[in-house]
């Protein structure tokens, strides 16, 4: 039995397994740096950076998106603090987000989130008129999608797994999803033939070659490695699109920030250094407060399918 950060329980060591690289298969790699039983590498032939060993697919969802990822006390290693209790927050961030999808749609459409979550960025579009699906594997979150958009809108499962409409989705989204998925070519196959002639995808994911991600170094807050598999940058995302049958029409940094609380600043700066968290301690008194924060750390690419 081992124990892995962030989660309640010891695994057994056969839950890991040591993968090649997810893009193009090579087993030849670079070791960025190992934290316990996991290493951040980078594949030597295509330049992917992604976690080995990790947690056996089947393993995945039980282990990680159970209770414990939505409400963590160990939220830098896995999870949020308090997903649910941050509903403002994440709804601010999609408001301010709805400038990307307007700049490709003239009217709404049929909208389909996968990996909806709680069902905040779906919340939105419906205000704004889209018909909403989301798609959530986790138990633990999606009743409260349900209760936010309607059960009818919200779907149980995987991608790949769930009977849903083909040719029938204007737009397709993954915010915060394919940087946990196994196959992520797989996945994005699926989504395009669930798009309706005209539709588009929209994804955010994190840029392992961001000045933040170089700075931070391993205390870069995306490094999660039971539930961030890989770790894009521009170019090996641009051949993910290709590979999946996309070309990419905009890949924009601009309005990939977030909304997020004072108290989450001060809890984040512990990873930094643990007297950097005791200078911003007064803001504790304050913690509530919501601040919007963009390290230029993450990606939003609009695609359609290639022609």
């Amino acid at each position: 039995m081992i124990e892995l950060p962030g989660l309640a329980r010891s695994i057994p060591e056969t839950a890991l397994q040591d993968v090649p690289c997810g893009l193009c298969g090579s087993a030849a790699r670079e070791t960025k740096f190992t934290d316990g039983p996991f290493s951040v590498v980078t594949c030597s032939d295509c330049g992917l950076t992604y976690v080995t060993p990790r947690l056996a697919d089947g393993a995945l969802i039980d282990e990680v998106y159970n209770e414990g990822y939505w409400s963590s006390s160990a939220a830098k290693d896995r999870g949020y603090t308090d997903y649910r209790s941050d509903a403002p927050l994440y709804l601010r961030t999609y408001r301010k987000r709805l400038s990307v999808i307007r700049r490709h749609f003239a009217r709404p459409g049929r909208v389909l989130d996968v990996g909806c979550a709680a069902g905040y960025f779906l919340s939105v579009m419906q205000s704004e008129g889209w018909d909403v699906t989301g798609l959530e594997p986790s138990d633990a979150i999606r009743p409260q999608a349900a209760e936010r958009i309607g059960a009818q809108n919200v779907r149980a499962g995987l991608l790949g797994q769930v009977d849903l409409p083909k040719g029938h989705y204007d737009l397709i989204t993954f915010w915060d999803v394919i940087e946990h998925i196994p196959d992520v070519v797989g996945a994005l196959k699926v989504a395009r033939e669930h798009l309706a002639p005209g539709g588009k995808l929209l994804i955010e994911t994190q840029n392992v070659d961001s000045r933040a991600a170089a700075m931070l170094g391993k205390a870069w807050q995306h490094y999660k490695h039971a539930e961030h598999i890989y770790h894009f940058n521009p170019k090996t995302l641009g051949r993910v699109m290709d590979e999946a049958g996309f070309q990419v029409l905009e890949n924009t940094p601009r309005l990939g920030g977030k909304y997020v609380s004072l108290g989450f600043v001060v809890e984040r700066s512990q990873r930094l250094h643990p007297a950097l968290s005791f200078v911003l301690s007064p803001l504790k008194l304050v913690a509530k407060s919501a601040v919007y924060v963009n390290l230029f750390d993450e990606m939003i690419v609009v695609a359609e399918p290639a022609s």
